[in-house]
């Protein structure tokens, strides 16, 4: 192993990740900088950007894609050189903390290792930190105005993304100074933006559409692997999926079927942008 490998390893084994976790649109980053407040966070990402206090570091934000599929690849950092460009300046910034916010677990998981970082020590979810009122609040200003928020100032939405640019909400918090003579405001601005996706509408893939998809990717696979039945439940944080197939003698069923489970959640996820939590096989008969 080269020793710039060793020491970029070493060096990201000192970083603890915090995990924001929530449905899409239930206020994550709105809510981000109290969060990164309170645990003592510089760095956030969110949505394909890396953020330290009021600016953006490196990346593009997902909220300037034309399309709902599109936003969530930028979001997972799905293509090299976006990654490479912000796993790049994490190694150079001094991080001890970094808040990722995600729609799941697996999503965390998932941008934390993309972007070469140690897996999520602490989960956070959106339901510890915001009342039910203010998630469905959130989550109407979401369906029925298509607002997004950017934890960032306004100055800093306008000059990388106008287009989008939609308004900035102010809020004052107080904190005590170091010598305790009394509380000090300190302004947070949040920019609000209208990605084009919000505003046309999103991109829903029907069950058909799916287990058409494995049904390729099964066939891809082996073509011997005859499939059953295929039950798709989408339960908001992803997609998963039940496949029953019978399978031809001689194939080894712990190897290679784990192998077709990652075979099929890598290809519908890079083709769809969708997270597919979990493939479940069911074996239901071996033929000759």
């Amino acid at each position: 192993m080269k020793p710039m490998f060793l020491d970029f390893l070493f060096t990201f084994k000192r970083i603890k990740v915090y995990a924001l976790i929530g449905e899409s649109g239930t206020g994550k980053s709105f809510r981000a900088k109290l969060v990164a407040q309170k645990y003592g966070i510089e760095f956030i990402i969110d949505d394909g950007l890396l953020i330290r206090e009021n600016r953006i570091l490196a990346g593009h934000s997902a909220k300037k894609e034309k399309t709902f599929l599109a936003a969530v690849k930028v979001a997972l950092f799905d293509e090299k050189a976006h990654r490479d460009e912000v796993a790049r300046r994490l190694q150079s910034e001094k991080i001890k903390r970094i808040l990722l916010l995600g729609t799941s677990e697996k999503m965390a998981l998932k941008i934390a290792a993309r972007l070469q970082l140690p897996p999520p020590s602490k989960i956070i979810r959106i339901e510890d930190i915001a009342s039910q009122d203010d998630i469905e609040k959130a989550i109407r200003t979401r369906r029925i105005e298509g607002k997004h928020v950017i934890p960032v100032p306004s100055i800093e939405v306008k000059r990388s993304y106008p287009n989008i640019f939609y308004d900035a909400i102010q809020i004052f918090k107080r904190r005590i100074t170091p010598a305790g003579i009394g509380p000090v405001p300190k302004l947070h601005e949040k920019s609000v933006v209208r990605p084009e996706y919000s505003i046309r509408g999103k991109v829903i893939i029907s069950e058909a559409a799916l287990s058409q998809m494995v049904i390729h990717c099964v066939d891809e696979y082996n073509q011997n692997i005859r499939i059953k039945k295929i039950l798709v439940k989408d339960d908001k944080m992803g997609y998963r999926l039940v496949i029953t197939i019978d399978v031809p003698y001689g194939i080894q069923l712990g190897g290679n079927i784990h192998e077709l489970q990652q075979y099929i959640i890598e290809n519908i996820e890079r083709f769809t942008g969708i997270l597919i939590e979990e493939v479940n096989i069911i074996i239901d008969k071996i033929t000759q």
